[in-house]
């Protein structure tokens, strides 16, 4: 097989492979068979027909194309492997036959757009410190309170007391848009604790000062982003009616609270657990966000020409995973967009930024990923597949077929080796020597965990 390459513009490339006469001649004897296998030909059982009679039955033209495809699909991997080329999209991948006849080298161009070429810059022995917030006094007040509100009690109002941030309340409403009822909109005896955030933003605020059986207009603006579109953007008014009050009895913090929230005896050793906790949080943030940093870093360091069809290929990506968000809401893309009075250009734009950071990011994890020979292990796509299972609530088998139908295996296999690439990273960061030991024996979930933060926030 001879294999040429030529330059395009546009980024692309186009290779013209000669594949020798002999192995046209088998291929289209497999051409032949295939047909024999698929269609019936009077006279003989299905795949028993000789070949003679199969180019006879079927036409040169339809053997050729087929014996052309199966030459192409036989060939075109190592071909690219030859010129060591990558395409950033096989679906894009445009091959054209150029000679196809018997006795003759079989030949055929393919043109496409191929991954670039990354140079890595300085990637390991980064100078990233690692700020870890101090955690003071106020902090662990701050979630004993916490931990009283959530113990506390609730008590009936009297008579004359009024709404105040933080009761529960239960209340009548009906809820109108121009004028007119909307559907969802209406409640009785409804349960709400002011200031939960639970209702539409300034809900909730109109109906502190309001005693018993005291009726409210209530007037609110639906968010722009609200998930039914019928509604968003739009100005409601909503006629409430206050049910009851129930104020909340925070409990006496003391010796006796912490021993019934807790293992501990005292409320010293209590707020001692709770400033160790926000201490070891305090610790894992830091390390997030210096590997975060250190990502990010690597990535400024590196130098990468980008094809503009990378940058097409991810943003329809985003715009795909938007619309099949949109879907399991029962709503579509083409309704989301009449309805935020946007169009499919703009929405691309808007992803554009995210989807040139998102490309530079998995290059260079890419590249690190080769120049420190990291492999994949099937154990690895084995525990993926475990946590995709586990996540849809379905069978690893389903998930296997899933990805096999889809030709998927690859794009998970990749995602696998740029975590493992970022926790390179993180663990050749100038002074994180000396942890790298003690990481090795912590739990792989926890690992992968710490490490899909990174990559999210990069």
């Amino acid at each position: 097989m001879k294999v040429t390459k030529e330059k395009l513009d546009n980024y692309e490339v186009a290779l013209t492979i000669e594949v020798e006469a002999e192995k046209l001649t088998k291929a289209k004897k497999t051409a032949c068979k295939n047909f024999a296998n698929r269609y019936d030909v009077p006279g003989f059982r299905k795949g028993k027909a000789p070949q003679h009679i199969i180019e006879q039955h079927m036409g040169k033209e339809a053997i050729m194309d087929e014996t052309a495809n199966i030459l192409i699909q036989q060939t075109v991997e190592d071909a690219l492997k030859e010129e060591n080329l990558t395409p950033i999209d096989f679906n894009d991948m445009k091959p054209e036959v150029v000679t196809c006849e018997e006795g003759k080298d079989f030949v055929y161009k393919v043109t496409f757009t191929p991954y670039p070429e990354v140079k890595l810059g300085e990637y390991k022995g980064l100078d990233i410190k690692k700020e870890v917030e101090k955690i003071t006094d106020a902090d662990v007040d701050k979630q004993v309170e916490n931990l009283l509100d959530h113990h506390a009690t609730l008590i009936d109002a009297k008579e004359d007391d009024a709404v105040e941030d933080g009761d529960f309340i239960t209340l009548d409403f009906e809820g109108f848009i121009k004028g007119e009822a909307f559907d969802g909109g209406s409640g009785k005896s409804y349960p709400l604790r002011i200031g939960s955030g639970t209702f539409i933003p300034g809900f909730e605020d109109q109906l502190i000062g309001a005693k018993v059986n005291e009726e409210r207009d209530v007037k609110v603006t639906f968010p722009e982003d609200y998930h039914d579109q019928d509604y968003a953007g739009e100005d409601a008014v909503f006629k409430c009616k206050i049910i009851s009050i129930k104020h909340r009895e925070l409990p006496e913090l003391n010796d006796e609270f912490a021993e019934k929230v807790s293992k501990f005896k005292t409320v010293e050793e209590l707020k001692a657990d709770i400033k160790n906790n926000l201490e070891k949080s305090a610790e894992q943030e830091a390390k997030e966000l210096q590997g975060q940093q250190a990502v990010e870093k690597a990535t400024e360091n590196m130098t990468v020409d980008v094809p503009p069809a990378m940058i097409e290929t991810r943003i329809n990506q985003l715009v795909n995973e938007l619309s099949l968000r949109l879907q399991t809401r029962g709503t579509t893309l083409a309704y989301y967009l009449e309805k935020s009075n946007n169009d499919l250009d703009q929405l691309r734009e808007s992803y554009r930024k995210n989807a040139e950071k998102e490309v530079l990011t998995d290059l260079m994890l890419e590249a690190v990923a080769k120049a420190e020979n990291i492999e994949v292990e099937p154990k690895e796509i084995e525990y993926e597949v475990a946590v995709m299972a586990a996540t849809y609530g379905v069978p690893p088998k389903q998930i296997v077929k899933i990805l096999r139908e889809n030709r998927q295996f690859s794009t998970v296999a990749a995602n696998v080796r740029r975590r493992k690439a970022v926790k390179f990273i993180i663990d050749n960061i100038k002074g994180n020597e000396a942890e790298k030991t003690e990481k090795v024996a912590e739990s792989r979930v926890n690992e992968s965990a710490a490490i899909d933060t990174v990559v999210s926030k990069a």
